[in-house]
């Protein structure tokens, strides 16, 4: 039996649902504009990677709203972990075999902090569980910590923009809190919805997290959040081996 939504969760998948898209197109289309090649290539690119996104969103919902991830049984099989873990699978092959990571390198580091802000969705929990419809165990960690996650990538976004001592540490300690809220938020919808590991909630299990709309938060903006964070992880790192190639070589002269 699928559980009731409210009338002003509908309001809010109406609202909040083309936010990330914009976002992530935006930011596609921003690292074609600064990434190097001639001009074929670079739109050509950030085409192909705005059509897969389009085609990811369109199926995320189609399978959303048809009930393909609702879980109402704990034999259910888990199918919402299709929906997240295909994603991230597709993403990390597309990044190995294309040249699409030349034009994510493009994009401005405080330009993929920032893009989080839309993690702020995630009080919607909180609204939730105070209208009796999640249980804590979920809503308190998975809303506090998505909303924390938010406020702060845009502290860190300036701090990185103005190239502010320790900017890059606060945007790798901030980027391990945003994968920690992700991976706990995933762990207590497991452990409070229906399946082999329902432990927590078990007189009113966690139907809602699986239902439409809010299942499109699991299947589509957590991937596409823990892709942002893979990414920006990526980036901080890619600076290390420089400049430690460059203290290395300045070394022997030094000692000279």
């Amino acid at each position: 039996m699928s559980p009731e939504i409210p009338n002003y969760l509908h309001m809010f998948d109406i609202i909040s649902q083309p936010i990330l898209p914009i976002i992530t197109l935006g930011l596609i289309w921003i690292g074609a504009s600064r990434m190097d090649g001639n001009a074929l290539t670079r739109y050509l690119t950030a085409g192909a990677l705005s059509a897969a996104l389009i085609v990811w969103a369109a199926l995320a919902y189609y399978l959303g709203s048809a009930n393909a991830y609702f879980l109402n049984s704990e034999t259910a099989p888990p199918t919402l972990m299709l929906g997240l873990l295909v994603p991230l699978i597709v993403a990390a092959l597309a990044f190995a075999i294309t040249g699409i990571g030349k034009l994510v390198f493009a994009i401005p580091l405080p330009l993929l902090v920032a893009a989080q802000v839309f993690r702020v969705e995630g009080g919607i929990f909180l609204i939730l569980w105070a209208d009796g419809r999640l249980p804590w165990q979920f809503a308190m960690p998975a809303g506090i910590g998505d909303v924390a996650t938010a406020f702060l990538a845009i502290i860190v976004a300036i701090q990185l923009a103005k190239q502010t001592t320790g900017a890059n540490r606060s945007a790798f300690v901030w980027n391990l809190f945003g994968v920690a809220d992700l991976v706990v938020a995933l762990a207590m919808g497991a452990l409070t919805s229906p399946g082999r590991a329902h432990l927590f909630s078990l007189a009113a299990p966690n139907l809602l997290v699986s239902s439409y709309p809010l299942v499109m938060i699991p299947t589509f903006a957590v991937p596409l959040a823990l892709i942002l964070h893979g990414i920006v992880l990526w980036r901080l790192r890619s600076k290390v081996p420089t400049g430690i190639a460059v203290q290395t070589a300045l070394l022997p002269r030094q000692q000279l």
